[in-house]
């Protein structure tokens, strides 16, 4: 190679890698802001898109730049904690703004995050009219009839919108779907803590984790339920479109963890704790602990490509799930068909318009 073409294909690889490094690094974050903050999600989500793990790629480029603190007057945890946690996110260059019109007007895409599911259809609305992309921390609304409105008005503005608990995207219960000591999931019984309050359904308000996680491990397709409850306990058992029966334990006294036993056509197995990854031969490795990191991915990787995780079907089904249980425990414990209560639902919403 002569001198001459040595420095030309110099030249060429300069200005190759300045292309590149121009464009990796000049191009403008995803500005994301919050509507309600009372949720610590909205602080352990900042924080993982402003500092990610070097070893996680997917969740570089994203700013949260804006957040209406929110809160709600009957539920005085809410106030507590939009303070508890302002100033943190004050530390992350957010700003609070007067209103969440003020908030979509400075952001790309919007995180619903206020634990009180009575307001998220309504702010919903304002953020998939303004075409922001929208994530909704749990729980997605306060009745069947608003999960369903809400992806009404997705469809209806063509903007994405999805929602989710922290514990569908834990690397220990959704790495049980074909995990090499199960295989094939052939049935799966979850356990975890179901406190009840006056201003949600029963199983909408904490419960919706632990379905979150049955559905991560079962895929959707359920089609009946039943429910019993005792002031301890419930017992929720669905049946699937394929004969697979899958359950939940809801936990008010006594030791309380949340996992699952899962059972498949190579083995039984437990899944992971938490967090934590999924175990083998029921030991959960040590590791970085990634109970937000695993939803902050999913979500960050949404507003990069618009691209839904999950689809709506599956979200109004799993509501379906759980309003199917209501409806159950007020028929004394006899089975429900999921279809039976969604089309309910619709009607209702029909009925509005």
């Amino acid at each position: 190679m002569t001198t001459s073409v040595r420095r030309v294909f110099f030249l060429l690889t300069m200005m190759l890698f300045c292309e590149f490094h121009q464009t990796s690094y000049s191009a403008d974050p995803v500005r994301v802001g919050i509507i309600g903050i009372d949720n610590y999600q909205s602080l352990a989500f900042t924080q993982l898109w402003h500092k990610p793990p070097a070893d996680n790629p997917d969740l570089v480029g994203l700013k949260v730049v804006a957040a209406w603190k929110g809160g709600s007057l009957d539920i005085k945890e809410t106030l507590v904690d939009v303070e508890r946690w302002a100033p943190h996110l004050m530390k992350q260059g957010v700003t609070f703004e007067d209103s969440i019109n003020d908030v979509l007007e400075k952001c790309d895409a919007v995180m619903i995050m206020s634990i009180d599911g009575r307001s998220h259809l309504k702010t919903a609305e304002q953020a998939l009219k303004a075409g922001k992309p929208t994530y909704i921390g749990r729980p997605m609304a306060a009745s069947l009839e608003d999960v369903i409105a809400i992806f009404d008005l997705a469809k209806k503005y063509g903007t994405p919108v999805f929602s989710c608990s922290q514990h569908r995207y834990s690397p220990g219960f959704i790495g049980m779907r074909n995990h090499p000591e199960v295989g094939k999931v052939m049935g799966c019984n979850v356990f975890g803590g179901c406190p009840t309050v006056s201003h949600h359904p029963d199983l909408f308000w904490h419960a919706v984790h632990s379905f979150d996680t049955l559905y991560t491990i079962m895929g959707p397709g359920a089609v009946s339920v039943t429910r019993a409850r005792t002031d301890d306990a419930e017992l929720i058992t669905g049946i699937w479109k394929d004969g697979r029966i899958g359950s939940y334990r809801g936990i008010r006294r006594g030791a309380l963890k949340y996992s699952a036993t899962v059972f498949g056509d190579k083995g039984v197995a437990p899944a992971g704790i938490y967090g934590y990854a999924a175990p083998v031969k029921g030991v959960v490795p040590k590791g970085r602990y990634k109970g937000y990191e695993g939803v902050a991915t999913e979500i960050a990787k949404f507003y990069k490509t618009g691209k839904l995780p999950i689809e709506p079907s599956e979200t109004i089904e799993l509501f379906g799930f759980m309003e199917a249980a209501h409806e159950s425990h007020r028929r004394g414990g006899a089975p429900v068909r999921i279809d039976e209560v969604i089309a309910k639902a619709r009607k209702t919403l029909d009925s509005r318009k």
